[in-house]
């Protein structure tokens, strides 16, 4: 509760006050299970929302709800109230809101993959440093080709065109090899087994929604439920590291402050180191050192401040230490590292004290006006004035239903990123490739017709050409055939012709011979003619001469011969004559 300006928390011998000035110095809240840590939380949560300060809770167990949701009055509260003299001290609730990764228990709450970063994405996916570095090129492509990483699916697409083109991106960033990307994509698949995936997405979360305050001025007190998200550890630590780096990234500077202008309680803080890298360690580191200077205050919440690295825990200066046990030498060792960490009180002994605190006491120091810190106190923590265990959960759901900004995170929002600009893409160059095969293959086949019409003009020339040789030379054969008929005609016209002139030749030598054997018949009968016409004469003398006749004289005898003798032979020539003009007739 908040009196004089002040956050009355605990009381010893006297009232020990938190100062606001002095609140974002960070803090501690340790002890072990059962000793009352999560009621220390609810009443600083209280008295930070009743002075205007914001305040983010994660809730483990699911006992924080009742935040909402006024106290229940018993004989033991007002022994208590009593015992503490709290005067005007009421059971009310608070201005609350519930959030939940998952949407079940509260406002959706989303991050985009941008915003997470590859570091602290890489611890989320528990990726060797080498598949952290193939990360970190993945993200430095996306950034250089304004890809938005969105979401998971945003995440498996950018993953693919990096491994896809992993030749071009390892000479320009170093190796890229097929076997981190593949890594990686199994630890994604792995991260969204568990249902993780929807961490990721848009809306993504503005963390200046969380430090909001109501009508009254009072700080709301966002609650995470995180009795599933607890499951996962690894998923719990990095989304509430990420919390703390937006608000260090995104808040301006504001130096001093009355009051701050936001608290954070990590509970479970362990969780945060659990496994971490050094790298990671020392962001941490970081970003608690300057993230007071933002104005927000950091609370770890754990079992034993030994949970915590030195770096950090020497940054947490406002102290609630409940009570530690020891059964161990470590757990010996733990607990008077604990006891040295505070400001000895001569009037106990801190190692004792601090295994001797029961439920509800603690070794408190805060830091006084000057930011030194208290002598430590053993007190007891005042009671909270709202509901101790977990409200309704129809009273829950009713307040979820009727947030503000349960309209504005409910819905998921798929806007266009890497996932939608590379399937774009790639149909565009699926597209591309297609109508490049099909230009290659319609060049292919106008090239295969234009070869078989090629081809097909050449069998028709060649057939053409050999139709035409054959042509050629059955005309060849048929004049060459015609030529040898023409000249065996010839040679028979030839041969009819010698045959015909050797005929006539035969026939004329035997016309001529049988001429000339026929004129010397001619002749020989005119001889004959003549020899008788002259032997006729030369009897006739004879018998003249013996009888007395009158002789012939050879003159006359000689005349009549030659007489005779022409007229056979006029006698034949005129038979040549007529044969000659009309033939032999018979």
């Amino acid at each position: 509760m908040v009196k004089e300006q002040k956050l009355y928390l605990a009381r010893a011998d006297r009232e020990l006050y938190l100062l606001p000035q002095m609140a974002k110095r960070h803090g501690l809240i340790a002890g072990a299970t059962g000793t009352g840590k999560t009621i220390t939380m609810k009443v600083m949560a209280e008295s930070f929302s009743e002075m205007g300060v914001p305040v983010f809770l994660s809730d483990v167990k699911g006992d924080l709800s009742g935040m909402c949701a006024p106290g229940v009055n018993s004989e033991d509260m007002q022994s208590r109230i009593q015992r503490f003299g709290l005067e005007g001290f009421s059971f009310h609730g608070y201005p609350t809101r519930f959030w939940d990764i998952f949407g079940e228990n509260g406002i959706p709450v989303r991050v985009t993959v941008s915003d997470m970063g590859p570091q602290m994405l890489a611890r989320l996916l528990n990726l060797t440093e080498i598949q952290e570095g193939v990360l970190n090129i993945v993200f430095k492509v996306a950034d250089e080709h304004a890809l938005k990483l969105l979401d998971m699916k945003d995440l498996r697409a950018m993953l693919q065109y990096v491994g896809d083109n992993r030749a071009e991106f390892t000479t320009l960033y170093g190796n890229v090899s097929a076997g981190s990307i593949g890594a990686i994509q199994r630890a994604l698949l792995a991260f969204e087994s568990e249902n993780s995936e929807e961490f990721f997405g848009e809306p993504g979360l503005d963390i200046r929604d969380w430090m909001r305050t109501d009508f009254d001025g009072r700080g709301y007190i966002n609650i995470l439920s995180s009795q599933r998200l607890i499951t996962s550890p690894t998923v719990y630590a990095t989304f509430l590291l990420w919390m703390l780096s937006e608000l260090q990234e995104k808040l301006p500077e504001v130096g001093d402050l009355d009051r701050p202008r936001m608290i954070f309680f990590f509970d479970e803080a362990h969780l945060l180191f659990s496994g971490a890298k050094k790298a990671l360690v020392q962001k941490i580191v970081q970003v608690v050192k300057l993230i007071r200077s933002k104005g927000v205050g950091v609370y770890f919440v754990s079992q034993s401040p030994s949970d915590i690295p030195d770096e950090v825990l020497a940054q947490l200066s406002n102290r609630v230490q409940h009570a530690l046990r020891a059964y161990t030498p470590a757990e010996m060792k733990a607990v008077r590292a604990a006891a040295n960490a505070f400001r000895a009180n001569p009037a106990f002994d801190t190692q004792e004290t601090l295994m001797a605190l029961g439920v509800g006491e603690a070794l408190v120091s805060f830091l006084d006006e000057s930011g030194i810190p208290c002598m430590v106190e053993r007190a007891n923590i005042l009671p909270p004035q709202s509901l101790m265990g977990p409200a309704d959960p129809a009273e829950v759901q009713r307040r979820i239903a009727a947030d503000e900004f349960d309209l504005k995170y409910r819905e998921s929002v798929d806007n266009e990123s890497a996932y939608e600009i590379i399937q774009a893409a790639t149909l565009q160059l699926e597209a591309e490739r297609a109508a490049a095969a099909a230009a290659e293959a319609a060049e292919k086949q106008r090239a295969k017709e234009e070869a078989a019409a090629a081809k097909a003009a050449e069998r028709e020339e060649a057939a053409a050409e050999k139709q035409r040789l054959k042509e050629e030379a059955a005309a060849a054969k048929a004049a060459e055939k015609e030529a040898a008929a023409a000249a065996k005609a010839a040679e028979r016209e030839a041969a009819a012709a010698e045959k015909q002139r050797q005929k006539e030749e035969a026939a004329a030598a035997k016309a001529a011979e049988k001429a000339a054997a026929a004129k010397r018949q001619t002749w020989e009968r005119a001889a004959k003619n003549a020899a008788s016409s002259i032997a006729g004469s030369v009897t006739n003398n004879i018998v003249n001469t013996v009888a007395g006749g009158k002789k012939v004289s050879a003159a006359t005898m000689a005349k009549r011969a030659a007489s005779n003798a022409l007229s056979s032979v006029m006698r034949t020539g005129a038979k040549d004559i007529i044969r000659g003009l009309f033939g032999n007739i018979k």
